[in-house]
C-alpha cells in the first residue's frame, strides 16, 4: 500500500456525522441575503402553486358545474395573475440560487488555494497531485451545487409537502391523514439507505482522486513513457484503476437506482388508497368533483417532490463526501509555522550555524544526526556526495522549507525560528536542477519574485545570468511566451531564465541545487560566469553533480550518510587523496572516456 493510499484511508474511513453538513450549510449562510431571497421567493411560489390548485377546484365547482359565467371569468383572471407571480418567483429563486452556488464555489477555491500557499513542503511530499486537483475542481463544484440547488430542491420539496397537506386538510381532513401517514415511512426508507450510499460514494471519490493522479503523471511524464515504451504497461495499470472505479460507481448507482423505485412504490400505494377512499366519499356526497380533482393534483404536487428528494438525497451523499475532503484540506495545519512574536528580518546576512541538528523525513529514518556546521558570511559552500547522503536536506533546512527535529540553526547569532517564514523565504534565492517557468511572457516570469522591478532591472538581471543574448534573438524578445513549464524554450534557456529570476530577487542567501547538471557545456559556462559575479559577498550553497563547477568554492563539504566526511578547498582535498579525490578522479576519467567514444567510433569506421 502506498503512502498516498494510507493518507486517504485514515482521513475518510470515519462514520458520517452532522458536522460536515453543518459546515456546508454555513458556506451558504455567509451569503445570507441571497439565501434568504431565494428561500422567500420559493415559499411564495410554493404557496401560489397550492393556491392555483385550490382555484382550479373553485373553477370547476363554482364556475363550470354551477354554470356561473361571471364567477368563472373572475376565477380565471385570478388564475392568470397567479401564474404570472409564479413565473416571477421561479425566475427570482433560480437566479439567486445560481448566483449563490457560484459564490460558494469561488469561496471554497479561494480558501483551498490560500491554504495550499501556507502548507509546508512535507504536506506535498505525502499528498498526491491528483487528490489536490480533485478537491479544487469537481469537489468544489459538487459542494457549490449542493448549497444552491440541493438546498433549493430540498426546501422546495418541504414547502410543497406542507402546502399540499394544508390545502388537503381544508378540502378533506381524513384523506389528508392518509397521505400524512405515508411520510414517516418514506423517512425511514431514506435513513436506511443513507449510510450505504454515503460509503459507496466515498469509495467513488477516492478512486476518482487516484485516476486524476494517474492522468497527471502520464501527461506530465509523457516523454519518459514514450522513451521507455511504457504505453501498454501504463494502460494495464490505468485499466485496473478504472475497473475498480467502475465497480465502486456501479454499487453506488445500484443503491441510488433502488432508492427511487422504493419511494415510487410506496407513493403508488398511497395514491391507490386515496383514489379508492375519494371515490367512496364522492358516492356519499362528502366530496365534489372539483375537490377530488384538486386532491389528486395535491397528491401529485406533494409526492413528486418526495420522489425527487430520493434523487436529491443521493446527490447530497456525493456532495457530503466531497465536503469531507475539501474541509480536510482547508483544516490542514502547516507543520512549519511562525512562532509567537516572530519578526521579519531586515537581512539574513551573517554567519549560518548548524548546532547538533537531527532531521528525518519519516519516523526512525534519520537523514541528519548530530550535524554541526559553521558557514561564514559571504562564504561559498559546495556540497558533494552520493545520492541520498543529505545534501538537499541541508539546503532545505537553510531555506526553512523544513525544520530540525532536534538542535537549532542560527543566522547572525539568532535562532532562525525567531524570524517569519515569509521574511526568510523572501531573502533566499533558489535555482533548481529542473527549473520551472510559468505560462506567460519572459517579462512576467523574471518578475515572478519581484513584481515591482523596473524594465531596466529585469534586463540587467538577464545580462548577469547570460540570458539577454538569447532573449533578444527571439522574435518577440522579452514579450515571448515561454509555454507551460517553459516548453517553448530549451532546457538551457529555461535554466538561464531561472537564474536571472533568482538574481532579480537580490537574495542574501543563494542556493544552487545541481543547477548545471542538465544543461549543455556552453550553457554551463554561461551559468558559471554568472555565478562568479552574483555570489560575491553572498552566502551561497552549491550542490554539484559536475565537480568541475565547484573548484572555486571557498569550502567543499563531502557529505556521506548525513555527516561531513571531509571538507576543504578543491586543492586541499585533492592533495588529501580522500573521498573527494576519489570522486573527482573517477568523474574526470568517465568524462575523458565519454568524450573519446565518438573519436574511437570514427576511427573504426575509417579502418573498415
Amino acid at each position: 500500500m502506498t503512502q498516498h493510499e494510507q493518507f486517504e484511508e485514515e482521513e475518510f474511513d470515519t462514520e458520517f456525522n452532522g458536522k460536515t453538513v453543518a459546515r456546508i450549510l454555513r458556506l451558504g449562510l455567509t451569503h445570507w441575503p441571497l439565501m434568504f431571497g431565494y428561500l422567500m421567493a420559493m415559499v411564495v411560489t410554493s404557496l401560489m402553486d397550492g393556491y392555483l390548485t385550490f382555484l382550479s377546484k373553485r373553477i370547476v365547482d363554482e364556475g363550470i358545474l354551477a354554470g356561473n359565467a361571471e364567477q368563472l371569468w373572475r376565477l380565471v383572471l385570478q388564475y392568470g395573475l397567479g401564474l404570472l407571480l409564479v413565473a416571477l418567483g421561479v425566475m427570482g429563486f433560480i437566479f439567486s440560487a445560481g448566483r449563490m452556488g457560484e459564490r460558494v464555489q469561488y469561496d471554497l477555491r479561494k480558501k483551498m488555494f490560500a491554504r495550499l500557499q501556507d502548507l509546508s513542503l512535507s504536506y506535498y511530499d505525502r499528498t498526491p497531485v491528483g487528490w489536490l486537483m480533485s478537491r479544487l475542481t469537481s469537489d468544489a463544484s459538487r459542494v457549490g451545487d449542493l448549497v444552491a440547488w440541493g438546498i433549493m430542491d430540498l426546501a422546495w420539496g418541504v414547502c410543497n409537502i406542507l402546502v399540499s397537506l394544508s390545502f388537503m386538510a381544508v378540502i378533506n381532513f381524513r384523506m389528508m391523514l392518509i397521505i400524512a401517514a405515508v411520510i414517516p415511512v418514506l423517512v425511514v426508507v431514506a435513513l436506511r439507505f443513507k449510510r450505504k450510499i454515503l460509503l459507496e460514494y466515498r469509495d467513488v471519490r477516492r478512486m476518482n482522486s487516484k485516476i486524476t493522479g494517474a492522468y497527471n503523471e502520464n501527461i506530465t511524464g509523457v516523454r519518459v513513457v514514450k522513451s521507455l515504451r511504457r504505453e501498454e504497461a501504463n494502460l494495464d495499470e490505468f485499466q485496473d484503476l478504472t475497473r475498480t472505479m467502475y465497480r465502486a460507481g456501479f454499487r453506488a448507482a445500484w443503491l441510488s437506482a433502488l432508492f427511487l423505485p422504493v419511494v415510487q412504490l410506496i407513493s403508488a400505494v398511497a395514491i391507490s388508497g386515496i383514489v379508492l377512499y375519494g371515490g367512496w366519499q364522492f358516492q356519499l356526497g362528502g366530496m365534489t368533483i372539483g375537490g377530488i380533482q384538486a386532491f389528486i393534483f395535491y397528491i401529485t404536487f406533494m409526492l413528486f417532490p418526495i420522489q425527487e428528494m430520493a434523487r436529491i438525497y443521493a446527490e447530497m451523499q456525493q456532495a457530503i463526501a466531497s465536503g469531507e475532503r475539501i474541509f480536510s484540506l482547508v483544516d490542514a495545519v502547516p507543520e512549519i509555522q511562525d512562532s509567537s512574536g516572530a519578526q521579519a528580518p531586515d537581512t539574513l546576512r551573517g554567519d549560518i550555524v548548524f548546532e547538533n541538528v537531527d532531521f528525518q523525513y519519516e519516523e526512525e529514518k534519520p537523514v541528519l544526526r548530530d550535524f554541526s556546521l559553521h558557514v561564514k558570511q559571504g562564504e561559498t559552500i559546495a556540497l558533494v556526495g552520493p545520492t541520498g547522503a543529505g545534501k538537499s536536506t541541508i539546503v532545505n533546512l537553510v531555506c526553512r522549507f523544513y525544520e530540525p527535529s532536534k538542535g537549532r540553526i542560527l543566522i547572525n547569532g539568532r535562532d532562525y525560528t525567531e524570524w517569519t517564514l515569509h521574511g526568510i523565504h523572501s531573502r533566499v534565492g533558489v535555482v533548481l536542477q529542473t527549473p520551472y517557468l510559468f505560462s506567460g511572457t519572459i517579462w512576467e516570469n523574471l518578475r515572478y519574485g519581484r513584481l515591482d522591478a523596473s524594465d531596466a532591472e529585469v534586463v540587467n538581471a538577464a545580462k548577469m545570468a547570460g540570458a539577454h543574448a538569447f532573449i533578444e534573438a527571439l522574435e518577440d524578445g522579452y514579450d515571448s511566451q515561454v509555454g507551460e513549464g517553459g516548453v517553448l524554450l530549451s532546457v538551457g534557456q529555461t535554466q538561464l531564465l531561472s537564474l536571472a529570476r533568482a538574481i532579480l530577487a537580490d537574495p542574501d542567501i543563494f542556493v544552487m541545487d545541481e543547477a548545471t547538471s542538465s544543461v549543455d557545456t556552453l550553457t554551463e559556462a554561461l551559468v558559471q560566469d554568472a555565478m562568479d559575479a552574483i555570489l560575491a559577498d553572498r552566502t551561497s550553497f552549491i550542490i554539484a553533480h559536475r565537480l568541475s563547477t565547484i573548484r572555486k568554492a571557498d569550502r567543499i563539504l563531502v557529505i556521506e550518510d548525513g555527516r561531513i566526511a571531509e571538507q576543504g578547498t578543491h586543492a586541499q582535498l585533492i592533495r588529501r587523496r580522500g573521498h573527494y579525490y576519489d570522486l573527482y578522479t573517477k568523474q574526470f576519467r568517465d568524462e575523458r572516456i565519454g568524450s573519446a567514444q565518438p573519436l574511437l567510433q570514427k576511427r573504426k569506421l575509417v579502418a573498415a
